[in-house]
């Protein structure tokens, strides 16, 4: 009768350990993995579906990469550089060793060849010579990984240089690295990138050079577009990656996997868990206007609504009853509109239970309207002209 107890106390305890944990909602199945840390996140709401030791600190190897791109990418929505921008090879661009495409000094290149370089051939070369291009110099620009790495959050992480190559205190976690994926997925450009399987630059020299992704899931996982893989001896095998199937789109966050290829495999494992427990519930079709708002002073009378986002939420499957939506909008908004301006939320509800709340933005931009714009309206008001 006391081992009976002490078996049920024992159940209990577990259960309740389970359910404090931060992936209690989601992993109540063991994954058996290979891998020494994993995190497999829902990108929409930021939850984590499955973990294994997530907040370790761990080498990135060239995973570091999707932070440099990151970071040249809000440069661009920032209007600080463009991918017209020509990108000058210094010396030290030059000398750095590991995956390149061979920069000499003093070569140029397009700021987007030199992005796509880092995409698909992961080369550390062309990370220096954005790094100098965007912040002046290699340190400043690890100045703003570090600072972009404080603003998502990622309080295990250390960047002291942009491409991955070993060093002391350089660090991250498959956390936090799922964090970077997660912001990276604002930017289309940036997953069109990555999701390049082979590229050519220098067509038209004396050195072509054709670039190859290192990323195997782009051919061997159906719904892959992205982002880095990365090795060292330190690091082991490491994979960030993206998968979208059946509208559900999943981050994973794969580190330390100890065999050639393992973090594909490992990656592929973590995935099939994640698409079997979980599916996406749309409330409405995706760019489908949602309602109206009225505008004032402009040169329609009403602006279409539409989500700024897939208008849905991942459930676990079989667990998907009781949702719905409602929206809260603005009665009436005054021109110019832009487009893609927020005038409303949808609200996803579970049970009555508030899920998400995702905008609501104007599907196109609404000019003001000329005086004799806004006195034909008045007439028309007045005496129902058409």
């Amino acid at each position: 009768m006391k081992r009976w107890k002490k078996s049920v106390w024992g159940i209990l305890l577990s259960t309740l350990l389970l359910l404090g944990s931060p992936a209690a909602a989601f992993a109540t199945v063991p994954l058996e993995t290979s891998a020494d840390s994993v995190v497999l996140m829902d990108p929409t709401s930021g939850a984590v579906l499955f973990e294994k030791n997530p907040h370790k600190k761990v080498a990135p190897a060239s995973t570091t990469k999707l932070m440099t791109l990151l970071v040249a990418f809000d440069a661009i929505n920032q209007g600080r550089v463009s991918m017209d921008d020509r990108v000058t090879t210094s010396q030290r661009a030059f000398e750095m060793g590991g995956s390149q495409i061979y920069l000499e000094p003093g070569e140029e290149m397009p700021l987007e060849t030199m992005l796509i370089s880092i995409a698909v051939q992961s080369a550390n070369d062309a990370c220096v010579a954005v790094a100098e291009h965007i912040s002046g110099s290699y340190e400043a620009y690890v100045e703003e990984m570090n600072k972009k790495a404080q603003e998502l959050g990622m309080k295990n992480t250390n960047f002291v240089n942009p491409h991955g190559l070993p060093a002391e205190n350089h660090y991250t976690s498959a956390y936090d690295m799922a964090l970077v994926a997660r912001e990276a997925l604002k930017y289309p450009k940036l997953r069109e990138m990555v999701s390049i399987r082979h590229y050519k630059i220098r067509e038209e020299s004396d050195k072509p050079m054709q670039l190859d992704n290192h990323n195997k899931l782009l051919w061997w996982y159906p719904g892959t577009d992205g982002f880095k893989t990365g090795w060292t001896n330190e690091a082991k095998y490491c994979l960030v990656s993206t998968v979208e199937r059946d509208n559900l789109r999943l981050i994973a966050s794969v580190f330390g996997v100890p065999e050639m290829r393992g973090h594909f495999k490992e990656t592929m494992k973590v995935y099939n868990y994640g698409f079997a427990r979980y599916g996406f519930k749309l409330v409405a079709q995706p760019d489908q206007a949602l309602g109206q708002v009225p505008v004032g002073k402009g040169t329609v009378d009403q602006v279409a609504l539409i989500p700024k986002e897939k208008p849905g939420i991942v459930v676990e499957k079989g667990k998907d009853k009781g949702i719905t939506s409602s929206m809260e909008v603005l009665p009436y908004v005054d021109a110019p509109v832009e487009a893609g301006q927020k005038l409303g939320e949808l609200i996803i509800l579970q049970d009555s239970q508030e899920k998400k709340r995702i905008d609501l933005i104007a599907q196109e931009a609404v000019m003001r309207g000329t005086f004799d714009h806004q006195l034909f309206k008045i007439f028309r008001g007045m005496y129902g002209f058409q």
